[in-house]
């Protein structure tokens, strides 16, 4: 594809050599024949160094310096460029489908899978893009990011179209949004679930991460949002498209949740709206769960659904993999795997487990390493409050000692009633937990949810807790 092509769309500072491209990229490992570079100024390093390398041959680059560079592109914003020329170069497929937009600090992942799920249940093709996996129409691919780069974003959307996919749902995360990942794109809904503070070390602080949320809705027809949430309800003026407001709790909602039932089983209740009435039943555990499904029912109404296809859709929806996921076993306690990986997610299935249990609530989590460490201590109080046996353990610590994290987390239960175990290995502490399993009891697994693999120091090592809990119930430990 020629250069000026992969530029319609981009504001260029300079005159530049018109050349066949075959490749993008913004990693000068991958530069190959007829490579452009994008020369992106990132947390840990800059791309305008790159091409100061001896044997840097890429035939163009998108600058925004002067590097006097044979054949460069000089912009203000090297990341919206990059965004626009992935699109050009994968023929804009984002144009031929509906976005929906999901963000927030928990509930996206769920959020996201209940609207593709209702839409394919009425015979809408979808795609989506997320946390968990990409799916494709037909085919899926691995999730490295919750909202890829952009030419692995538009490569997903292009092969969406080329499946026949009409719709996509995706996931936004904060930081995606705040480096333009998704520059260029036309949301037709969107949806804000919730705002706690989550992200800060990439952040800095929460006022920066509720305006990185709001960028989504510049790039909206349409907003609906939970103002359950106080960060959301503060922030309300920042939405700049129109919007819709939903609660479980509030009657000044445009979409209200009102007679709620939650119990193992799923959620019960009635949607009471601006101009429909209805009553929603589906299979997702967990109150949060009420918030996300009413959130992805008012997503259906605004894109123009019929609203009894809608509700005939959501009696269908059970959890998400890794989202309030009871894992089948032969025992006369429970055991639940669950994403909660900040307080605001570890207070919710705290929560709703506290609805069902005739037990104890025996919890085993860790923290990530290299990450936000100010939440550390507040999980550790939730989990003392909210549990009768609190198991601290390792996360994925990646290149943090686990030991420090640990004691992070156990400077929050210094006032803690709940019996409590420090086991660094995370397999041991799991081994512990079922071990301690009694009738009734639900044993909480949190913090890893859909993962199958933990992070210690660079290396990925297999880690499927589900196989781990299977294994060790089916064992001849257990017996």
């Amino acid at each position: 594809m020629k250069l000026s092509t992969l530029l319609n769309g981009v504001d260029v500072l300079n005159t530049f050599k018109d050349v066949e491209i075959e490749g993008i990229t913004d990693k000068d490992k991958e530069i190959g024949k007829n490579t452009l570079f994008i020369c992106i100024n990132g947390d840990n390093f800059d791309g305008h160094l790159m091409v100061k390398k001896p044997n840097f041959n890429a035939v163009a680059v998108v600058t925004e310096i002067d590097l006097n560079y044979p054949n460069q592109i000089l912009v203000e914003n090297s990341r919206k460029a990059f965004s626009v020329i992935a699109s050009n170069f994968y023929d804009n497929a984002h144009k031929k489908l509906r976005l929906i937009g999901v963000t927030g600090t928990n509930g996206k992942t769920s959020t996201s899978y209940f609207i593709k799920n209702m839409l394919e249940n009425m015979g809408v093709k979808c795609g989506l893009v997320g946390t968990i996996e990409n799916e494709l129409g037909g085919e899926k691919a691995p999730s490295q990011l919750t909202t890829p780069e952009p030419m692995e974003l538009h490569s997903l959307f292009n092969k969406m179209v080329k499946n026949g996919c009409e719709y996509c749902v995706m996931e936004v995360s904060s930081q995606a949004l705040a480096q333009n990942r998704v520059y260029g794109l036309e949301f037709t809904v969107s949806i804000l679930t919730n705002i706690t503070p989550e992200h800060l070390d990439y952040h800095i602080n929460i006022e920066n991460y509720i305006d990185a949320k709001m960028m989504l809705f510049d790039a909206s027809q349409y907003a609906i949002v939970n103002i359950d949430d106080e960060n959301i309800r503060n922030n309300l003026d920042k939405i700049k498209c129109n919007f819709c407001t939903v609660s479980t709790i509030s009657n000044s909602a445009d979409y209200t949740a009102k007679n709620v039932v939650c119990n193992e089983k799923g959620v019960k209740y009635e949607i009471v709206g601006m101009d429909c009435i209805g009553r929603v039943s589906a299979y997702c555990v967990g109150q949060f769960n009420v918030t996300n499904t009413l959130l992805a029912i008012t997503a259906l109404i605004k894109s123009n659904f019929d609203f009894d296809s809608i509700l005939n859709s959501a009696s269908k929806l059970k959890n998400v993999k890794g989202r309030a996921e009871k894992v089948d076993l032969p025992t006369d306690f429970t055991v639940i795997i669950d994403y909660a990986h900040t307080p605001d997610g570890l207070d919710n299935i705290l929560d709703s487990i506290k609805m069902f249990s005739k037990g104890r609530i025996i919890t085993v989590f860790g923290c990530g390493g290299n990450r936000d460490t100010s939440k550390r201590a507040e999980m550790g109080r939730i989990a003392g409050e909210k549990s009768d046996v609190v198991v601290v353990t390792t996360d994925n610590p990646r290149n943090e000692n686990s030991l420090l994290i640990i004691n992070d987390i156990l400077s929050g239960l210094n006032k803690s009633k709940a019996k409590l175990a420090v086991i660094e290995n995370r397999e041991q502490a799991i081994h512990y937990a079922l071990k301690k399993a009694k009738k009734n009891d639900v044993v909480l697994i949190a913090g890893k949810g859909h993962e199958e693999y933990q992070i210690i120091g660079d290396r990925k090592i297999p880690f499927d807790e589900r196989k781990i809990v299977k294994d060790f119930i089916n064992g001849q430990e257990w017996l």
